[in-house]
């Protein structure tokens, strides 16, 4: 299976990949091209800068110490530098200036970050593991990587 690549630091790969961050930002439109296609998840050997994640997954999200933790060793099984997983691409937009509160704690939800106005958004689903890594190099952008059909779920 042939299918664009695109890296992510952690925690936010595992949080793909486990069903909890379904909307992906970029400050460009990176993913729009990509619209119902599959993407394939790098995890990048760095973590995520910042910790809002954490008060987004606890005090918006609602999960307790235990369940994140369970969730950032599950995000960590195949562990950095590897192709891990496969998920769809859907819609992407740009989210705007002074949007409604309410619709905004959505979206942060759905994001796991905040502050994401003007940036792009684009909706992932369907989220699923390798059945074993690919060890790669990650890349800036989206680059094409083949998966053998064997790892694919």
């Amino acid at each position: 299976m042939r299918v664009g690549c695109l890296s992510f630091r952690q925690p936010y790969a595992g949080l793909i990949l486990n069903s909890v961050k379904t909307v992906e930002t970029r400050w460009r439109p990176l993913l729009a091209e990509l619209h119902d296609c599959t993407l394939a998840v790098h995890v990048a050997y760095k973590d995520w800068e910042g910790s809002e994640w954490m008060d987004i997954l606890t005090h918006t999200v609602g999960m307790n110490q235990h369940q994140i933790q369970r969730l950032l060793q599950e995000g960590e099984k195949f562990g950095r530098g590897a192709i891990v997983g496969l998920v769809d691409v859907g819609d992407t937009w740009q989210c705007p200036s002074g949007s409604d509160p309410e619709e905004m704690k959505v979206l942060e939800k759905k994001a796991i970050l905040r502050g994401l106005e003007q940036k792009y958004l684009t909706t992932l689903s369907n989220p699923r593991w390798l059945r074993e890594p690919i060890p790669a190099r990650g890349h800036k952008d989206v680059w094409i990587v083949d998966i053998p059909d064997e790892l694919i779920p």
